[in-house]
């Protein structure tokens, strides 16, 4: 006969206790979400799922982080799977975990847990029993490009040491890619893809189904420490055409349909028995540019471009006003860290013209690559943005692709592309130098770098004086989107949800679906 773990016999008086549950009927309802797509990546796996389509399917229904957000709320900090949080110093910050929360394969979280989690087994690519896809290390030194180490201070303690002053730890710890996994879980796991397609972790519900390009189906999680999940199954479809969306829920098919246009909103709740909630969100739309295109490399064709794009007439035309121009590639909620004054680049059609005669550009082609409506409105939004820049003589033509590997494939000479940027915490770190800065996407797929820039990353990164990271954050601001663009911001995104009337339930202001215990009802 096998021995036992001490960890296996902690879990076991928990899962006999929750047995006969299992033999009771079960008459909590099952919901079918019809959207647009559910993983790019065809991975659960929050180190690999970087996305708002993955947001979305899993996060607070799978994964949890030991610092939450209230999703119900205007996201501000709340305790999660840390009760109570300290400073020790400008490296060190100290987490109480909450007591007796059950992994999904019953496990108590411990210390233990959170120390591997943070680990280099399963982060960083260290020595352990599984090989990490590449992109796994690269994107966990995009959230901790510092982190020394992360240490047990007991069964129910833990403090995140960092190798450099940081004021944006505790947002480090509660952003997207620092939830909470099961060691057992990862380690008894056959391969790396079985773990990811499968996570073992504390969310109210736990995976039954990944179809890939199909469908993600979830059920309870009945030791949840939150309280007893309301819904028995969430089923989440892709269903690419919105149309086919808004069908389905007014026929029954399904009781939710994510990714609803604004232009939709009136058909859909002209049936009284359905509405649909959402609006702004933590999240920009961009178009980025590709600095090594033989044309773009001239900043001054790039700025052009800044500056033939009428925003203002893009909410109106395609978001019935229901979004807003943002101040560039910031959000309120940065606090005394966000810049007021700042603005979008102007739009200018004589200065667009003035710079290109400047630049010699002689209307050589520009390609964008284009995905056909992954994001809400892309494909009418590429369409106007090309007449914008017809206008100031832009020549830029439109090249549909099928997905994001196509979007960065070297083969052939890109020019520009769409992409949107969230805040995943309250501080400009969150966004500019995690997407823009030297480990950041866009210089890692080899769009764009900025000497000075990068240098100012590390600044922003590390720097404890608030004036001075405030003088760093303009800076970097006025290179990004001015000087040099990387990008420019069109509008913040929106996003919308349909869903029966009679079902008691609230949008969070983010991708994010919330279906945990108190919300949700019908």
């Amino acid at each position: 006969m096998p021995m036992l773990s001490r960890r296996t016999m902690l879990a076991t008086p928990a899962i006999a206790l929750a047995t006969p549950a299992f033999a009771q009927a079960d008459n909590r309802p099952s919901i079918t979400i019809a959207v647009q797509k559910v993983v790019n990546t065809n991975t659960l796996e929050v180190l690999r799922e970087q996305s708002n389509v993955g947001e979305r399917a899993f996060k607070t229904s799978i994964w949890e982080g030991l610092i939450d957000r209230d999703w119900r709320g205007q996201l501000q900090a709340v305790p999660g799977l840390a009760t109570a949080w300290r400073r020790i110093s400008d490296r060190v910050v100290e987490l109480d975990l909450r007591e007796g929360v059950r992994f999904h394969n019953g496990d108590e979280m411990t210390a233990e847990d959170v120390v591997f989690t943070f680990g280099p087994e399963r982060m960083f690519g260290g020595a352990g029993t599984k090989e990490l896809p590449p992109e796994i290390p690269a994107i966990a030194r995009r959230i901790w490009p510092s982190l020394e180490k992360v240490e047990a201070v007991g069964r129910y303690k833990v403090r995140f040491i960092n190798g450099t002053p940081d004021v944006t730890i505790e947002g480090r710890i509660s952003r997207l890619g620092s939830e909470i996994i099961s060691r057992r879980g990862y380690e008894q796991a056959a391969s790396w893809l079985d773990w990811a397609r499968a996570p073992v972790t504390t969310g109210a519900y736990k995976v039954a189904e990944l179809r890939p390009d199909v469908s993600l189906t979830l059920v309870a999680h009945d030791q949840y420490w939150g309280g007893r999940p309301p819904l028995k199954q969430i089923r989440f479809v892709e269903v690419p055409e919105v149309s086919s969306r808004i069908n389905g829920l007014l026929s029954g098919q399904y009781q939710f349909a994510c990714d609803i246009p604004p232009d939709q909103i009136a058909a859909v709740e002209r049936n009284r028995a359905f509405e649909v909630q959402g609006g702004t969100i933590l999240n920009h739309r961009l178009t980025c540019f590709y600095k090594n295109h033989p044309v773009l490399a001239d900043a001054r064709v790039r700025r052009a471009m800044t500056h033939s794009i009428d925003r203002n007439a893009i909410v109106e035309a395609l978001w019935a006003g229901r979004t807003v121009v943002p101040k560039g590639l910031q959000w309120e909620y940065y606090g005394d860290m966000f810049l007021s004054d700042w603005s979008v680049p102007a739009f200018d059609l004589a200065e667009a013209r003035r710079l290109l005669r400047e630049a010699n550009y002689r209307g050589e082609p520009i390609p964008y690559r284009l995905l056909n409506n992954y994001y809400t409105n892309q494909t009418p939004t590429a369409q106007v943005l090309v007449e914008m820049w017809r206008a100031a003589g832009l020549n830029v033509q439109i090249e549909m692709k099928e997905n994001w590997s196509q979007i960065f494939d070297n083969s052939s000479v890109r020019g520009v592309r769409d992409w949107s940027n969230s805040a995943p915490f309250n501080d400009p770190v969150s966004s500019l130098v995690n997407q823009h800065g030297p480990a950041g996407e866009q210089q890692q797929v080899g769009e764009w770098t900025n000497a000075e820039f990068n240098t100012l990353s590390g600044v922003l990164t590390t720097s404890t004086d608030h004036e001075q990271r405030r003088r760093t954050f303009r800076r970097m601001l006025e290179i990004a989107e001015r000087e040099d663009p990387a990008y420019t911001v069109l509008h913040q995104n929106a996003t919308f949800t349909a869903k029966r009337r009679d079902i008691a339930w609230k949008a969070a202001p983010a991708f994010a679906m919330d279906f945990r215990p108190g919300n949700y009802g019908a």
